[in-house]
């Protein structure tokens, strides 16, 4: 077994293919369809289907991707995967599936002799700085010797904070497998706390330049791509993109199909701006509208060395005019260009925006010839003194002003200072911290991470222009960005006793259309009040905007927007890693701008174990794969522990079992030992694709499914019985509690659908969401939703429904059978099963959802509790009342059906103190293979449980708190 090291390789493509598949734009489908032509075409495997979905909740973008590969031949060949994702996006966690088996990531810190440090990169991109940018793109890699007539799975989940620019935000998702797939599937929900003012779809987008420039449709079509499809309310939308194969020939008969452009804005609150808070973390966005103009003092610092002869000057020219047609009348500008000479356009001072200046300015940028080398501390050094000694003259008149440097180069320092600390030094000495610096970079060669020093240090920030962009278009882009400036010296300050840890909170500026957001960790939880404050400068005076906010009031509104718009599994925890998302960011800019090796250490120590908490990618962590090893015969090899594991006894089948799917892959285990290594091993597995035997998970009757029923089985009394929950959508129902003991605690969230016409229900719900956690020996936990399971015991998977999969750690044993059903076996002694419910053309009443069994609880202990766990060590008796009851066809049993009876006793339950009615029903388990008679008890069982049913309604899908042992009052 191979351990390897995940690469970054930052080329400008997306692949799920193999190796040597890299195909032109102009080849044909039947020179890619016929591998006649391709004397390797029969050892590639075939992509069946690739999944990216996204769900960005509040600005933060989860997105997952799932790649199946199936190597069709005998033999074994070799796979690759990879997959281009946005500079700014943080890899949360990779798992690969091979052969049946898991092969699980894990993030650790990189080792102080894989770090790079210094300020060159030899011209390649990298990811060692913090300042990440739109419209890039990393490549994501990983190559696995996939067996003979099997598949492989890659599961790739990331994270990003979108950036509002230009008054919206803008999504993008790669879709580039390099060759057609017969299921292909782009989904994008958006979930938002304010309404959707804006939303677009973009055509495909096949150039390098970021649509952020407005320019973004390059195949020249108007609107969205075919077979999208888009579902929206005021503040929820969800886009889908699914083409066929003969849709995905018309767009790009190799697979390239391009990138899948999703912009969108929301209403902007006046005033303070949007707070949310969830699970002890706040996030602030705080983007005014409506307010005027800042006046601007600008010098362009051009790089006119030989390297930007040819396209580069040219279309640096042509941006430099659009830019100057758009230049304010209360603005002051100058130029300096720079290579082996620097020379000023207009000497000792920036003009006023007049007619006359703007035709001389052109006049100017027309004659630049590019020749010599570059000298970029000259350049910086002579804009950096006009803008410093203008502003000193003029101080009093420019109070409220902005000025910045705008710097542009292609290269690296060849003439004057060449040394990068020497250079960063001087930029920051001659700013002395009176304007900001934005740097660009274009092409290759250029020094980024000297760049992104720059800026850093001197309030800016740096953008990259690929080597074959339209540099006119970025260009424009980015100044449109900074070019209107609205607020200046922005400070944003809470409560001190109330909030710690909180990002970057002082803005030197706002520019139009942008956003500045501020998140923290809450201290206090017991206030309810959280005092904040903005102050900032505008054009004509300071600003000082104040309010109270209701921390709880605050929080109870975000939880019902997200329950409204069933936002799913990574709604509950999104501000808390936007948070450590934001922090992680802050910790790598501080790192980069750090003066001594301290200060360095400090910033990187505390990113790195952010990193580390939310299990993130970045410059300063590495991810550790284990990979499958093929033996001569084409059969995966075994390792030392596999060798030495052994068979666990067989368990004991009872009359209720439920029988796995025949068209199911053979579940293969993985066993993880924890300590001394946390890296997992695999144990033995069935090469090829094989129907399986029947294999069986022993079930109780004892279960919510559906609607939700419940089913109770109660062995000391040898009798069951039945009752149903009506809960609201959103509300998430304790099922089992007993965590002073076992440790265990199993809830589940409730989803809403109408009603069928002509029920007596207005709605129906079901469980879309359970979770299952286990505090004992430590904190891990299993959240399950139809499409996919998350484990998490120390290293955390990602695991799809819709595979066989079986992993075991020294805590949990989980057993998936593909779109069927999950087993969760707890220290040996407890056993749940998670029945999976699907639809392929569901009714406006049906919603896929969960089925949850109790299969065995010898280890739960006689404390536990829960609205199914109270009952499974309680003795409850059948008794029959005196007096009259008549019963109507609807509830009785077959043989009274449609008779109305009038009985002299009628039947109830003992249970502790209590006495409920009932009457005989039936009820489908097992996804109805099996019916069982119980005794109902209606009214959301009133006197059945303890306490009432509000009392089972908890705050948090991963809430453990202890069971008031209240009583029933009825």
């Amino acid at each position: 077994m191979l351990l390897i090291v995940l690469v970054l390789y930052l080329c400008p493509v997306f692949q799920c293919q193999t190796e040597d598949t890299e195909l032109s734009e102009d080849v044909a489908f039947e020179e890619y369809t016929n591998s006649d032509m391709d004397p390797n075409a029969e050892a590639k495997p075939h992509i069946q289907e690739l999944s990216v979905q996204t769900t960005i909740i509040s600005r933060y973008a989860f997105t997952a991707v799932s790649c199946s590969m199936l190597n069709r031949h005998s033999a074994a060949t070799q796979g690759v995967f990879q997959f281009h994702i946005p500079t700014a996006a943080y890899i949360s966690n990779f798992t690969m599936i091979v052969g049946g088996r898991v092969f699980p990531s894990q993030v650790k810190a990189k080792e102080k002799k894989m770090k790079k440090e210094g300020g060159e990169n030899n011209g390649k991109k990298n990811k060692n700085t913090p300042e990440q940018r739109e419209g890039e793109m990393e490549v994501f890699r990983m190559e696995v010797t996939i067996p003979g007539r099997n598949r492989a799975l890659f599961l790739l989940t990331y994270e990003e904070l979108l950036q509002r620019r230009l008054g919206r935000y803008e999504h993008v998702t790669s879709v580039r497998p390099m060759q057609l797939v017969s299921k292909l599937s782009v989904g994008v929900t958006i979930v938002e706390h304010s309404r959707i003012t804006y939303l677009e779809v973009l055509p495909l987008r096949n150039g390098k330049t970021p649509s952020s420039t407005g320019n973004g449709k390059a195949d020249g079509k108007v609107g969205p791509p075919v077979s999208t499809e888009v579902k929206q309310n005021e503040t929820f939308c969800k886009i889908s993109f699914t083409p066929n194969i003969v849709q995905q020939v018309k767009i790009a008969n190799n697979g390239m199909l391009g990138e899948f452009v999703v912009r969108y804005d929301v209403e902007r609150e006046i005033g303070i701006g949007d707070i949310q808070v969830l699970d002890g973390h706040f996030v602030h966005y705080f983007a005014p509208k409506d307010l005027p103009v800042v006046s601007k003092n600008v010098v362009f610092v051009i790089d006119t060395s030989a390297s930007m002869v040819g396209t580069k000057i040219r279309q640096t020219k042509e941006a430099l005019f659009t830019i100057l047609r758009e230049l304010r009348p209360s603005d002051h500008f100058n130029f300096v260009t720079f290579s082996n000479r620097i020379r000023v356009w207009q000497a000792d001072k920036l003009v006023p925006v007049t007619p006359n200046n703007i035709r001389d300015a052109k006049k100017f940028i027309y004659m630049i010839s590019p020749t010599g080398g570059t000298d970029i501390n000259g350049g910086i050094q002579t804009g950096s003194a006009l803008l410093r000694d203008y502003l000193s003259s003029k101080e009093e008149s420019h109070h409220n002003s902005v000025s910045l440097i705008i710097f542009l180069t292609d290269g690296r320092p060849t003439v004057g200072v060449v040394q990068s600390p020497v250079i960063i030094s001087n930029t920051k000495a001659a700013v002395q911290e009176k304007f900001c610096l934005f740097t660009i970079g274009m092409g290759d060669d250029v020094d980024y991470r000297l760049l992104e020093r720059m800026s850093l240090e001197n309030c800016g920030t740096m953008r990259r222009i690929p080597e074959d962009a339209d540099a006119s278009v970025m260009l424009k882009g980015f100044y449109d960005e900074i070019g209107t400036p609205l607020l200046s010296d922005i400070r944003v300050e809470y409560s001190e006793d109330a909030v710690e840890y909180i990002t970057q909170n002082f803005f030197t500026n706002y520019f139009n259309g942008s956003e500045l957001i501020v998140a923290g960790k809450l201290t206090n939880r017991s206030s309810d009040s959280l005092h904040v404050q903005v102050t900032a400068s505008n054009s004509e005076r300071s600003i000082v905007l104040e309010k109270e906010v209701s921390i709880h009031e605050q929080e109870r509104e975000t939880e019902r927007r997200l329950a409204e718009a069933e936002a799913g599994l990574n709604a509950g925890g999104y501000v808390e890693r936007l948070w450590g998302y934001l922090s992680v960011k802050d910790g790598l800019k501080g790192r980069l701008r750090s003066q001594t090796s301290a200060e360095r250490e400090n910033y990187t120590q505390h990113a790195t174990n952010l990193s580390l908490t939310y299990n993130f990618l970045t410059p300063l962590t590495q991810m550790i794969v284990e990979k499958p090893q093929v033996l001569a015969n084409g059969t995966l090899a075994q390792t030392q522990q596999e060798a030495e594991a052994t068979e666990a006894p067989p368990t004991d089948e009872s009359s209720n079992q439920l029988l796995e799917d025949n068209n199911s892959l053979t579940p293969q285990s993985l066993h993880r030992n924890i300590p001394p290594n946390p890296i997992s091993a695999v144990s033995k597995a069935t090469s090829g694709v094989s129907k399986p035997a029947k294999k069986s998970a022993t079930l109780s009757k004892t279960s919510a499914d559906g609607d939700p029923h419940f089913v109770v089985e109660v062995p000391h009394s040898k009798l069951t019985m039945c009752f149903n929950i009506n809960g609201e959508p959103g509300h998430i129902l304790r099922l089992v509690t007993d965590h002073k003991h076992s440790g265990v605690t199993v809830n589940g969230a409730l989803i809403g659908a109408p009603a069928p016409a002509g029920s007596h229900k207005e709605q129906r719900t079901y469980f879309s969401t359970i979770t299952i956690v286990a505090n004992k020996p430590r904190r891990s936990y299993i959240e399950v939703t139809p499409q996919k399971v998350i484990l998490d015991d120390r290293d955390r998977m990602i695991l799809p429904s819709s595979s066989s999969i079986s992993v075991e750690t020294p805590n949990l044993a989980v057993v998936i059978i593909a779109n069927t059903n999950l087993t969760v076996t707890i220290q040996g002694t407890i056993q749940f099963v998670i029945l999976f419910h699907h639809y392929k053309n569901p009714a406006p009443y049906q919603r896929d959802h969960l089925g949850f069994y109790i299969a065995n609880s010898k280890g739960l202990s006689k404390d536990t509790h829960g609205l199914l766990g109270q009952f499974l060590y309680e003795d409850i008796g059948l008794t029959q009342l005196p007096g009259n009851f008549s019963m109507a066809g609807e509830n009785s049993t077959k043989e009274t059906l449609g008779k109305n009876i009038t009985l002299t006793s009628y039947p109830a339950l003992k249970v502790k103190d209590r006495t409920v009615t009932v009457i005989k029903k039936s009820r489908r388990i097992y996804s109805g293979k099996q019916t069982v008679d119980c005794w109902f008890a209606k009214n959301n069982a009133a006197k059945l449980i303890d306490g009432h049913y509000s009392d089972y309604v908890v705050s948090h899908l991963f809430d453990t708190g202890d069971w008031a042992n209240g009583t029933n009052t009825h």
